[in-house]
């Protein structure tokens, strides 16, 4: 893929989005060496400009995934920089923040740089990487998160697990506030979801499998939330996926606490009973859940409660999904079917199109503290996203370009669809 920036593109007649700046009104965009020259009515090009025609098509600002796995270094045969980014880019994505537990793990200086200079070569669009929390994510002792912030990374996550004890968890949100950057968790009290498969209740009873409790969840936020009020670090909770955690997150926010959440696509949009037939593809961490915690999540999404859309884009390969259900790894790829799954909360009103894309540009980039990201303000980095809303199209897996097909999704019907998305002035994907 060639890195030579194109002198200009003209994107014209669409809707225009943009949350950074209030913007909700038709018009052009003109990128220019690799930044928005210019947007509004009638847009004067450059002479022999090429043209994108986006009657029809919203605009928007490139979406930033604060939550991926492209699994490099040590597990490229589920996903490498070169595909997971292309996956990204097919999806709107024009950042994407890059989990830790690889192997080795990013713990280290030497890590973070070669994650971003893999992804500088062969990245397709732009890979941030969240360092460890703790050395080898063990739960032992802090790595350097001074030097690992110097070195690029944008947050700190042992993601798969949450911080294992109580003092390394507030010496990191010290560490944090003076840092400025999130300590990212993962919130699970293990002990009491061990060998869990899915969500525990009525249905994980009738399938026989054991089940993952809300409250295991919940006791690792209360944790982190009373830490946070009392280091003034900032929290950020991870794939915030039951009811009863969006009230703690609501009171922790009331008392002035430093916290933001995220939540994915399929805990917004997909239920427990997806696992029924035993189909490893539903199979996720936390796990899905019921409707009255789906409901619970997209209203907390449109009140703000919950700041963020994250994928945690998860590939595994096919053997693995193939295991038996308590054998099999969790994860859903999510890069691809992620706009078009969330499009069902804008048509059924409950979320409006202007928080739908604030949830996935804006708002990431103020939590990794990034505010020239996220934005179609002149001036800013050429990243954007046009996308047809109303397009009908059908999963299917031998068109991912990600190496993970895992996805409860497979054969569904979705609507709305990435036409084009451009990052620092190129098209880096387009249909």
């Amino acid at each position: 893929m060639s890195k030579a920036i194109p002198k200009s593109i003209l994107i014209q007649g669409g809707r225009i989005i943009d949350p950074a700046s209030h913007t909700d009104a038709i018009g052009d965009l003109l990128v220019t060496g690799g930044r928005i020259a210019g947007r509004g009515l009638n847009v004067t090009p450059p002479a022999d400009c090429p043209v994108i025609h986006a009657e029809s098509l919203i605009i928007c600002p490139g979406f930033i995934d604060l939550h991926c796995h492209l699994r490099q270094p040590g597990f490229e045969e589920k996903e490498t920089i070169a595909t997971g980014t292309r996956a990204a880019a097919k999806g709107g994505f024009t950042t994407v923040c890059a989990m830790p537990n690889t192997n080795p793990p990013l713990d280290n200086e030497e890590t973070i740089t070669f994650v971003r200079t893999l992804a500088g070569k062969e990245g397709a669009v732009r890979v941030l990487p969240i360092a460890c929390v703790t050395r080898g994510r063990q739960g032992i002792e802090l790595a350097n998160l001074e030097n690992l912030a110097k070195e690029g990374a944008v947050a700190f996550s042992d993601d798969g697990a949450p911080v294992a004890t109580t003092p390394l968890m507030q010496r990191a949100l010290e560490l944090s506030k003076t840092l400025g950057l999130p300590i990212i968790d993962h919130c699970e009290d293990l002990t009491l979801s061990a060998g869990g498969q899915m969500n525990d209740g009525i249905l994980s009873k009738k399938l026989g499998l054991k089940g993952m409790p809300a409250v295991a969840e919940d006791i690792i936020i209360s944790r982190d939330l009373l830490l946070a009020h009392l280091t003034g670090g900032h929290v950020h909770i991870a794939h915030v996926s039951t009811a009863s955690a969006v009230e703690l997150i609501r009171r922790a926010k009331d008392k002035g606490t430093s916290v933001t959440a995220e939540v994915t696509p399929h805990h917004l949009t997909l239920t427990e009973e997806c696992a029924i037939g035993l189909n490893t593809n539903a199979k996720v961490n936390p796990p899905l859940r019921t409707e009255a915690d789906i409901r619970a999540l997209a209203s907390a999404l449109k009140d703000g409660i919950i700041d963020a859309i994250a994928t945690d884009h998860a590939p595994h390969t096919p053997a693995e999904k193939a295991l038996e259900f308590i054998r099999a790894p969790t994860g859903i790829s999510g890069f691809e079917t992620a706009l078009g799954s969330l499009m069902a909360l804008v048509r059924s009103g409950t979320l409006p199109m202007m928080k739908l894309i604030a949830a996935l540009t804006t708002k990431p980039a103020k939590i990794i503290n990034r505010p020239d990201l996220g934005t179609l303000k002149v001036g800013s980095p050429a990243d954007v996203t046009i996308f047809d809303p109303e397009r009908e199209w059908v999963v299917d897996l031998q068109k991912f370009v990600s190496k993970g097909k895992n996805t409860p999704l497979a054969g569904k019907t979705l609507r709305g669809r990435v036409i084009a998305t451009i990052y620092g002035g190129r098209i880096v994907y387009q249909e």
